[in-house]
């Protein structure tokens, strides 16, 4: 690709060389999601293989991408994401959100989504899938923490924009990140009598959530997507707001075996969504405990 010399020393230019080619941004989304073998990707972004084996080579040579072998007769290879491509993944959920709200919708700034939108459609589409193995978020309680808990039967994973934050009247649907985690608070005693952990995500930095989970007394972790790893591993709706991108709040019901198995979105009435979603857990796990 030639380039001016203006663009030399461009990072956005330099970006592009690299970025520029439409399908070298699906194959990066499909990474980040988990699909890291040939067959997978060239499934989800029906590609031909010739085409895909040519921008998986440009992506490992330009350093964004990392090959590692899973398989030795015949040799096989898994596409895993570099620390400059996992560097990329707040421009892909970055370029979501843009899509989500300048193509996909009216332009409208919120933190919420209503039920005919291409947000609700996706995170909806999670129910019967299987979260991404081995994906850990930085943690308040002082490690890095995998989205569901190893020992509980089941886990209730929600995400919210932030607390502590002062929205502005121009965001609706942001507020209530506090009193969602009051509530979660009070029904632990019954998420845990019933072997159900709870997760809860946002994008603040850990240091920021173990402020709020101290003052709080927050009994189970909060993670922190911060680098946007959730975001793009499932294509979670995201807004910005108070200067960084935010996640929109949601809930996952998800199993032992990492299958969501229940997607709450929009959340709108939020004691409600607190009550349903332990109720949905303890349906799953077949234990007695009732709200």
């Amino acid at each position: 690709m030639r380039m001016h010399n203006a663009d030399e020393t461009c990072g956005i230019a330099q970006a592009a060389t690299v970025l520029g080619d439409w399908w070298n941004v699906l194959v990066l989304r499909e990474v980040a999601r988990g699909h890291v073998r040939f067959d997978a990707l060239a499934a989800e972004i029906g590609l031909s293989r010739k085409v895909l084996t040519e921008r998986l080579g440009r992506l490992v040579a330009s350093g964004v991408l990392r090959r590692s072998l899973y398989q030795r007769r015949p040799v096989r290879y898994e596409y895993l994401l570099a620390d400059a491509g996992t560097a990329l993944l707040p421009l892909l959920v970055a370029m979501q959100d843009w899509g989500d709200r300048w193509v996909l919708g009216d332009g409208s700034l919120t933190g919420t989504a209503d039920t005919e939108s291409a947000e609700h459609a996706r995170v909806h589409a999670l129910t019967g899938t299987r979260l991404p193995e081995g994906l850990e978020l930085p943690g308040t309680q002082g490690a890095d923490l995998p989205l569901v808990s190893p020992d509980a039967a089941a886990t209730v994973l929600f995400t919210y924009p932030g607390t502590g934050v002062v929205w502005g009247e121009d965001i609706p649907g942001a507020d209530g990140c506090t009193l969602e985690n009051r509530l979660f608070r009070e029904a632990w005693p019954e998420f845990r009598e019933a072997g159900v952990d709870l997760r809860g995500v946002s994008t603040q930095l850990v240091h920021e959530q173990a402020l709020f989970a101290r003052a709080e007394e927050v009994p189970y972790p909060l993670l922190s997507d911060a680098a946007h790893r959730l975001a793009a591993a499932l294509r979670l709706p995201t807004f910005r707001g108070a200067g960084r991108l935010r996640h929109r709040r949601l809930i996952l019901v998800v199993d032992a075996e990492r299958t969501v198995r229940h997607a709450l979105f929009p959340v709108v009435d939020i004691p409600h969504a607190v009550a349903e979603s332990l109720r949905l857990a303890v349906r799953l796990t077949g234990s007695p405990v009732a709200r």
